[in-house]
């Protein structure tokens, strides 16, 4: 039988970080949790439960993410953000896991909460990620701030599992319009740090098409105003990214 880590990072997540050690508790062996410094209770709720919690700096995303793996004392991983839990289902498809670990990684749908509100359609669901899986076969990787756990080689064989991440997100319009600001500025420094451009073709169409290929041809307008609202921002910040990369482009000059 193989020993699972459960891997969290966090900030800030008294709302949602008991929901997430709830579902993992009974699943994996032991519980580690990163935190960048909360200000709010999440160490405090943190304390309630089979914790290591490890206070560190925010590296960045994918940084964060990836020094939380290499804290973990085994290789099999199940790693969560701090407002995000496994279902019933879910647990039950990991625990089986324990007896039958014939893969190198699994993938589960993740299902999004927004403004209370399970969202099924646009690009939010089934929004499949890879998140129980062996470290020495994957990493995190990606561009701030979208990280996404990615297996070292393409050979590495990977399945998917029955149940959903459930993932609370934004709980009201101001916080999301709140973090579409601060991401788009995180994406646009990466963007940067990369030597990508920012040409007027790029603010034009890129924005028009993530709103048409998530709000008709993913069915987003099946999700009444919640998926409108949600495919509006999804063409803002995309707008958002390039047009504040072509800013740091300009400052550069």
């Amino acid at each position: 039988m193989i020993k699972l880590s459960g891997v969290i990072i966090t900030y800030n997540e008294e709302r949602n970080i008991e929901k997430c050690l709830k579902s993992l508790v009974d699943v994996v062996d032991e519980i580690i949790v990163v935190d960048s410094f909360s200000t709010d209770n999440t160490k405090t709720i943190c304390s309630k439960y089979p914790v290591t919690f490890i206070q560190q700096a925010f590296l960045g995303y994918i940084e964060q993410k990836n020094f939380a793996l290499s804290q973990a004392n085994n290789d099999y991983i199940v790693s969560l953000d701090g407002d995000e839990a496994l279902s019933e289902t879910l647990q039950k498809s990991i625990i089986s896991l324990k007896n039958n670990w014939n893969l190198n990684g699994y993938y589960a749908n993740r299902y999004n909460n927004f403004c209370g509100q399970w969202i099924k359609y646009s690009d939010w669901y089934p929004n499949k990620k890879l998140r129980v899986f062996d470290r020495r076969k994957a990493k995190w990787k990606g561009i701030n701030p979208h990280d996404n756990v990615v297996m070292h080689s393409p050979n590495d064989k990977t399945g998917h599992l029955n149940g959903d991440i459930l993932h609370w997100t934004y709980q009201t319009y101001s916080e999301f319009n709140l973090k579409t600001e601060h991401f788009s500025s995180i994406a646009a420094k990466a963007y940067f740090d990369l030597g990508k451009k920012a040409p007027l073709r790029k603010i034009f169409f890129n924005p028009a098409w993530a709103f048409f290929k998530a709000y008709f041809l993913r069915f987003g307008f099946l999700d009444g105003i919640n998926g409108f609202v949600i495919c509006v921002q999804t063409a803002n910040i995309t707008f958002l990214k390039y047009t504040k990369l072509r800013e740091l482009i300009k400052q550069k000059a």
